[in-house]
């Protein structure tokens, strides 16, 4: 499947005519035939009714709506794109990690978007901390919001915050009085996440226990935070979350504070090393001032 097929069903499907959407095409009618039959082979569906009037099929409807969208996306990409190497745009990738959305990312995405002076086009990716370095490395994003520490010397990380960790468990669980140990929690069966890539925020949590002499039962491994969240409330275990995340309210789980005063997770922020573009100056201020308030 090929652009010029979407874009032929677009003008066809808003026609309803084979004439005049070769003439808005500026194609001849038989081609545009041909075409609009390849793309309904290609799919294996009908995608109009070839009587008088010419009709959309349901399959067709869907079709249209949906090819309709993208190709509204791509022009804007497009746009983005020739207005960014006109240098009348700048483009900044930003990986994260989903807990890190409980602090200053969110003021700062924000603020960047607001911000008409430098007119950024923002690019969001959910990331672990490991695909993000990654990511930085290969030019896709230009800074990244994670929880783990990596040796790269490609890679400059800085600690933006050390958050508390509280326990999960499920509502009712005679550790809610809290607050709870270490010790206490390493008999609880563990939801731990993510599964993968390694090293991620679930070894931090492995080697937290390790440091006090503890080793943990996994009982399901997850690769998402709220997935293992939701594990919780159903009872499969419990789990270790930063405390910011006590912002999100569920009734089926409750939060207690641990005794232990470095039970933290580091929110920390990934760069490549030798990186002074503008753009990137402007946010690393941003951040400092957003540091600053809190």
């Amino acid at each position: 499947m090929e652009l010029r097929h979407l874009r032929y069903f677009q003008v066809l499907a808003e026609t309803l005519n084979f004439t005049r959407a070769a003439e808005r095409l500026h194609i001849a009618q038989p081609p545009l035939s041909r075409q609009i039959q390849q793309l309904e082979e290609e799919l294996g569906v009908v995608l109009l009714e070839r009587g008088r009037p010419l009709r959309l099929t349901e399959a067709g409807r869907y079709f249209y709506e949906h090819s309709h969208t993208l190709l509204n996306q791509l022009a804007t990409v497009c746009d983005n794109t020739r207005r960014i190497g006109a240098g009348q745009k700048t483009w900044m990738g930003i990986g994260f990690a989903p807990s890190t959305l409980y602090g200053v990312l969110p003021e700062l995405i924000r603020r960047l978007r607001s911000d008409e002076q430098l007119d950024l086009e923002l690019g969001l990716s959910e990331m672990t901390t490991l695909q993000q370095v990654q990511a930085l490395k290969a030019g896709r994003i230009d800074i990244g919001f994670g929880r783990i520490r990596i040796d790269d010397p490609a890679i400059h990380q800085r600690i933006l915050t050390e958050d508390r960790l509280v326990a999960a468990l499920p509502a009712g669980h005679p550790l809610l009085v809290g607050p709870a140990t270490l010790a206490q929690l390493a008999r609880e069966p563990f939801v731990l996440y993510p599964g993968n890539p390694r090293p991620s925020y679930a070894d931090h949590i492995l080697a937290l226990f390790a440091a006090h002499g503890l080793s943990i039962n996994v009982a399901q491994w997850t690769n998402e935070m709220q997935t293992a969240i939701g594990l919780v409330g159903a009872g499969i275990g419990i789990t270790l979350v930063p405390a910011s995340v006590q912002l999100l309210h569920r009734v089926d789980i409750g939060y207690t504070t641990l005794l232990e005063s470095n039970a933290t997770s580091p929110i920390i922020l990934s760069r490549r090393v030798g990186d002074v573009t503008p753009s990137l100056t402007h946010c690393l201020s941003l951040i400092d001032e957003l540091l600053v308030s809190r």
